[in-house]
């Protein structure tokens, strides 16, 4: 009798909590509409995901949280989209700053992106020499070529630059380019920024301004000095490359965020239905 007691009082009170259950429920979504209201957009997503956890069968209250959080959800994008678009004003800014002090070359009937080098370090100026050189393109990919030119070719397939026991090594490339003229033979190797240069972009960059030796590691080791003036010019490049890249980035962001702020607008008053999250 008293375990049939306790299970009817058990069931009374089952009921009476499915009565006031859109009435619990409501106060995560007050607290969420508080949030939104805020700005804090994280803390009213985090009250409307819990309307669906701690009461499944509030169904008004869940609606009501749907279309709550389209709300935050294009108050959310519309706000990065802001913030995006200020960072990229000043990106655009340091761009239009820095480019002039470069070469720019681009081939209007081959290519479709230009490619920016330092004054000094110009092709037909260098010809003769071994040296290592920078270019960046219009989205911020930079390479470093290494050009080597000599007797015989030393098939070299990686560079190490230092300066005393400091130094930055690239990884063994296996696509060298070789060439040669009536005087000598040449071979070049790309060494891409944060894919296949080993930090020797950045280490030289941080000794901008300094002579420093490389050595070209192939068959035999060959080892000359790269000129504070190639060191500094490959600086001024890197430089150039991560306002380009932040260009970029800041400009993909912002289309991806104008495509969503799209999409919210245009399902922002649908029926909310409770399958939906």
């Amino acid at each position: 009798m008293k375990y049939k007691m306790l299970f009817v009082l058990g069931l009374l009170f089952l009921l009476s909590c499915g009565e006031d259950v859109e009435k619990s429920a409501g106060r995560f979504l007050t607290a969420a509409q508080t949030a939104f209201d805020a700005g804090r957009f994280d803390e009213a997503k985090a009250n409307i995901d819990s309307i669906k956890v701690v009461y499944p069968k509030a169904f008004e209250a869940r609606k009501a949280g749907i279309a709550l959080l389209r709300q935050v959800e294009l108050a959310e994008a519309r706000r990065t989209y802001a913030y995006t678009d200020s960072l990229l004003v000043i990106s655009v800014a340091r761009v239009e700053e820095l480019t002039p002090r470069f070469t720019f070359e681009k081939d209007a009937q081959y290519q479709d992106i230009g490619r920016y080098s330092a004054p000094s370090q110009k092709l037909e100026q260098n010809a003769q020499r071994c040296y290592l050189r920078a270019t960046v393109d219009e989205h911020g990919r930079m390479v470093l070529t290494s050009f080597w030119r000599g007797a015989a070719y030393i098939h070299h397939h990686a560079v190490k630059v230092y300066v005393g026991d400091t130094f930055a090594q690239t990884p063994a490339r296996t696509d060298t380019y070789e060439s040669s003229d009536a005087l000598a033979k040449t071979e070049r190797n790309d060494y891409v920024l944060g894919e296949t240069d080993g930090d020797v972009i950045q280490w030289i960059a941080l000794h901008a301004g300094q002579a420093v030796k490389v050595d070209y590691l192939g068959d035999k080791t060959y080892t000359t000095t790269l000129t504070a003036s190639d060191t500094r010019a490959i600086a001024d490049v890197y430089e150039l490359a991560q306002a380009l890249q932040a260009v970029h980035k800041l400009s993909i962001m912002q289309d991806e965020t104008t495509r969503r702020i799209a999409f919210l607008e245009k399902n922002e008053h649908r029926p909310a239905t409770d399958e939906q999250p």
